[in-house]
């Protein structure tokens, strides 16, 4: 076992980043648990386009996966990586959903990934970074983060109305329809999973 915590001590440098084997070994596992939800979610999105949900959703699996593994033992951070859900929600949503692309089109057209890569190398991402107001960044971070959450609400039927799904799903109109037994507890058993998450 001294051996193990030598080669990790090695390879990451625990101590230097002020941190152990158990510390980040928790903090794994508890950013795998707030990051799982893309399992289920970027299936649904990119299967709205048309794409095959299983498929999605093992390519998202390992995308995080080789990602995640290339954030941690070549920048030695412990960050984890994972596509891009604001992204692929423009992509199924908009392109393909709104403007009538097909799916091969529209993926024939994300060349975002080659710019970014450039902008990367050229450290002009690092500078366009920089730039950008701290108030922004974390308006943009709770901004995809409701999104996703919308989306969430939406799946769940927490969040009705076929026109402008601004209205809450209602216990006393699906009681009085006797919906509630199909439609009914599914928004509660998403209620009771927000609560539990929360």
């Amino acid at each position: 076992m001294e051996s193990n915590k030598g080669v990790l001590e090695k390879w990451f440098h625990l101590k230097e980043n002020h941190t152990d084997a158990k510390t980040e070994v928790i903090a794994g596992i508890t950013t795998f648990m707030t990051m799982a939800y893309i399992l289920a979610v970027n299936p649904n999105v990119l299967g709205a386009s048309g794409m095959d949900s299983g498929a999605v959703f093992t390519a998202t699996a390992l995308a995080a996966m080789v990602g995640t593994l290339m954030m941690a033992l070549f920048a030695n951070y412990p960050f984890v990586l994972a596509p891009g859900m604001g992204l692929n929600a423009y992509f199924a949503y908009t392109v393909v959903l709104q403007m009538g692309y097909s799916r091969e089109m529209a993926l024939a057209a994300v060349v975002e990934g080659v710019v970014f890569i450039v902008l990367s190398v050229t450290n002009v991402r690092e500078a366009i970074f920089n730039s950008i107001p701290m108030n922004l960044k974390y308006a943009v971070s709770v901004g995809i983060g409701l999104f996703i959450a919308f989306i969430g609400f939406q799946n769940a039927k927490i969040v009705v109305d076929s026109a402008t799904l601004v209205s809450l799903y209602s216990f006393k109109g699906a009681v009085a329809a006797g919906t509630f037994s199909s439609e009914g507890i599914t928004v509660v058993l998403a209620m009771i999973g927000i609560l539990i998450t929360g």
